[in-house]
């Protein structure tokens, strides 16, 4: 038996009907309710559902002071140049402090802010630890239900581990800078291996040419380009083979069911190289779509919004009982005291809230 969806609650209806007229600031409510998570917002996310997937989500990561807020303005501004409109989601970190966050990112984007094809939002990472705000996925499908052609997702500055916009993205770019570090970074796991493009920016600088060449070095030894086309015998002189320039030449040619990142060179406060860019990405979306993998990484994508939907509610549920919490409380001595384990606790807190989870809650 399918679950069928349920209608809005009646004080959403007028709301959706302004959404549907493509106004600013039903937009806007319509973020901040899904943001909130304010009283409805699962009613609004499931009703605009089934118009989502058209817009194309494009990932910028990297770390603080890469350029990436100079960047996402430049290629809003290249998509409006070809028609498309763009909707920008702008992560900025919260303060451990006063829980508040400075939101800045559309100080960094004057030159697209007043665009009434692009449509900013900043959103707080409140304690969230992956590089984005809690509310991105949601937000992005506000967005695309909105009717976006393409959405720019820009993370805090991270570092190696905070990956989350690799599973909200269909293409993600990785932007470095010559201060990034030596080769040694670019042979570390984590952020170097979510890129779909690699972008080299300030590459005036001293440095951008070898941490270009770095990259390569290590798309090339990491992916197996370099020795996919060399004969399996022992007079191979390896001293020929470049294992940067493979991946160079590979990531050039464009084939239908595999990638390799391209490098880019870019100084986004000029501007430069940002055509190119863009250029990557539309090339990269189309390697997704020709080999089957943006299938799969939205299926992915919703599959883990539905887990982490259920664990919300069931969290929610469980927690939110008086019952479990008193008795939670009440076993706490008994802990302390060693009558009793953790373990033996937890497990009696399962059988327990086995009936509020099958409970029907009006």
């Amino acid at each position: 038996m399918n679950p069928k969806p349920s209608a809005p609650p009646a004080m959403l209806q007028q709301l959706l009907e302004e959404f549907d007229t493509r106004r600013p600031a039903a937009l806007a409510r319509a973020i901040s309710i899904v943001e909130n998570q304010r009283d409805g917002f699962d009613a609004l996310l499931s009703a605009l559902h089934s118009r989502l997937g058209r817009a194309q989500r494009i990932g910028l990561t990297g770390p603080p002071g890469a350029g990436k807020s100079t960047m996402t303005m430049h290629l809003a501004a290249a998509y409006r140049a070809r028609g498309l409109t763009v909707g920008i989601v702008a992560v900025d970190p919260t303060s451990p402090f006063t829980g508040g966050a400075l939101l800045g990112d559309r100080i960094r984007m004057e030159q697209v802010a007043l665009d009434p094809g692009v449509y900013i939002r900043s959103l707080a990472t409140r304690g969230s630890l992956g590089g984005l705000s809690s509310a991105t996925r949601a937000v992005g499908d506000v967005l695309d239900a909105f009717g976006f052609d393409r959405i720019i997702m820009e993370t805090v500055g991270v570092g190696q581990s905070e990956l989350d916009i690799a599973r909200a993205a269909d293409s993600t770019t990785v932007i470095l800078v010559p201060e990034s570090g030596d080769a040694i970074q670019t042979l570390k796991a984590g952020l170097m291996e979510i890129a779909d493009i690699f972008a080299v920016n300030k590459a005036d600088r001293p440095g951008a040419q070898r941490l270009g060449n770095d990259i390569e070095l290590m798309l090339g030894l990491r992916g197996g380009a370099t020795m996919r086309n060399v004969p399996a015998h022992h007079g191979v002189d390896l001293t020929l083979i470049n294992p940067g320039r493979t991946a160079r030449e590979a990531a050039r040619v464009e084939q239908p069911d595999s990638w390799t990142p391209p490098v880019m060179r870019t100084v986004a406060v000029n501007g430069e190289g940002i055509e190119e860019l863009v250029a990557a990405i539309e090339r990269h979306f189309r390697y997704l779509v020709s080999s089957g993998e943006l299938r799969e990484r939205r299926r992915r994508r919703l599959h883990e919004q539905i887990v982490e939907i259920a664990e919300h509610r069931v969290k929610r549920r469980w927690w939110g009982d008086t019952g479990m919490q008193e008795y939670l409380r009440e076993q706490i001595p008994h802990v302390e005291r060693g009558v009793i384990s953790p373990f033996a606790v937890a497990d009696a807190l399962l059988l327990r809230g086995a009936r509020l989870l099958t409970e029907v809650q009006v």
